[in-house]
């Protein structure tokens, strides 16, 4: 081994629900190379990485949404692997774990498998991940070490990034590859049900870095696995990483039976219903702002994030501007109309085709207004009133989820009294601005009502798929 490592870093990340019929193309991606993709990690100054040349490859990222188009994916899959070149000490990986391509299977297993391809059984790769992605035997079998996120939401993203990075180069130096004690469970479940904000989410994920501190243990991992997707990889899964194959089993198969057992207690992390009764709640309620969630199209967890379904409700709804409220709805994404509020101005009366383009779960919405509010930061975000409802256009797909997203378009959520978001469990900023919230049950990529979406390529028994499966056998694969 060179007495300088030298380790690749590199990655293709997009959450992508089999369920949405967007489809994410190259341009939809956000690249980064040389200098800019080291820039994204400032770790890499720390004394634990100083002694090593970082080897910038390619990262590519795409806001989550449908399964990103073949020849799109190829692109940046080819790039990846045609950098993975000369003398490579390590390789790591920094992934989703839901990607999916229009007609394949397991992108991520296949892409693993393929770096291991181009870089031989003596480099050692590590893969850091959501804990909302998946984890088949193939991803197993082709990295050496793995890891995941440990909160939902997410609050050490880039911890876990660094943990990954840090047991790599850990292990170059002390020499040895590691075992993995791998096993999956067969419960598939929606992130709104396995927060770790709440039990018994929380109790399961505490005990990780608990396993993690054992003698003989370098990491463990908890995965909830990816909901939307129907592939045979989409399950729950444990992985534990290191040296003492009876501790790592232990430890792996009690992970995987604490998450089985808990299997009926994860419950949906806020009161719901259908969007008809949530608003009803949020129209009499004193309770200000009242946050709606329209989890089904929800853009982080991939949905469209052009569906009409609450905004004809709204739309029809009398008591909203005979109540006096005030009333906003973040965010319908189209293109044409958000740049047809740009051409327009602010003041300016437009009248738009909205939404309903891409999930014609209903129809687009024939909508007169007035342009509010203008931002070209990132993208067109326009404004639009209409009667007692701020309606957010935007022209890309990208949700609003921070309070200063709003206020740079003039909108304080503090003083509306009803906001409807565009997504599932709310974020630390939105969570902490609703005075109270629900989770709206609507139809979408994304749809909570897991039963109305159709899988058939689970590949055998999946609670709550399956209501009552057969008791699994939980004993971990060990995986050299």
């Amino acid at each position: 081994m060179a007495e300088r490592l030298r380790i690749a870093i590199g990655g293709i990340a997009l959450e992508a629900s089999t369920f949405c019929p967007h489809r994410t193309t190259l341009e939809e991606f956000r690249v980064v190379r040389g200098e800019e993709l080291l820039a994204r990690y400032d770790w890499l100054q720390r004394d634990w990485a100083a002694a090593v040349e970082w080897v910038p490859v390619v990262h590519a990222y795409a806001t989550p949404g449908g399964p990103a188009l073949p020849e799109a994916y190829d692109v940046l899959e080819q790039e990846l692997l045609a950098g993975l070149s000369g003398d490579l000490d390590g390789v790591f990986l920094d992934l989703h774990g839901a990607l999916s391509v229009l007609g394949r299977r397991d992108a991520e297993g296949a892409l693993a498998r393929r770096v291991r391809g181009r870089v031989g059984a003596g480099t050692l790769v590590s893969a850091s991940m959501d804990l909302h992605g998946n984890v088949s035997r193939e991803l197993a079998d082709a990295v050496d070490l793995i890891t995941c996120y440990r909160t939902a939401p997410h609050e050490d993203e880039w911890e876990s990034r660094e943990r990954a990075a840090r047991h790599l180069v850990a292990r170059l130096h002390d020499g040895g590859r590691p075992l993995k004690a791998w096993v999956q469970v067969p419960v598939l479940l929606p992130g709104e049900r396995t927060s770790t904000r709440d039990e018994p989410a929380r109790g399961i994920y505490a005990q990780v870095p608990q396993v993690e501190a054992l003698d003989g243990v370098l990491d463990a991992a908890v995965w909830v696995g990816y909901v939307w997707a129907d592939e045979p990889r989409c399950r729950a899964a444990v992985v534990v990483t290191g040296d003492d194959p009876v501790v790592l089993r232990r430890e792996a198969e009690r992970l995987a039976r604490s998450y089985w057992d808990a299997r009926h207690a994860f419950a949906l992390v806020a009161p719901s219903g259908s969007f008809a009764e949530v608003l009803d709640e949020a129209v009499a309620s004193g309770s200000r702002p009242f946050v709606l969630s329209d989890s089904g199209d929800n853009p982080t967890a991939g949905g469209a994030g052009d569906s009409t379904v609450t905004l004809h409700a709204l739309l029809a709804d009398d008591r909203l501007a005979a109540s006096g409220l005030d009333v906003v709805l973040s965010n319908v994404t189209d293109p044409a109309a958000a740049r047809a509020c740009a051409a327009a101005g602010v003041g300016a009366q437009v009248s738009l085709d909205l939404g309903g383009h891409v999930d014609t779960t209903a129809p687009p919405v024939p909508l007169t207004g007035v342009v509010t509010a203008l931002d070209t930061s990132a993208g067109v975000r326009a404004v639009v009133r209409t009667g007692p409802v701020s309606v957010v256009v935007t022209e890309r797909r990208a949700p609003l989820h921070r309070v200063s997203e709003f206020q740079a378009l003039g909108l304080d959520l503090r003083s509306a009294d009803v906001v409807v978001v565009k997504i599932g469990y709310l974020e630390p900023d939105l969570f902490a601005v609703a005075a109270d919230w629900r989770l709206a049950l609507t139809p979408g990529g994304v749809d909570q009502d897991l039963m109305r979406l159709g899988h058939r390529n689970l590949g055998g028994p999946v609670f709550p798929f399956d209501p009552d499966p057969p008791t699994p056998d939980l004993t971990p694969v060990l995986i050299p």
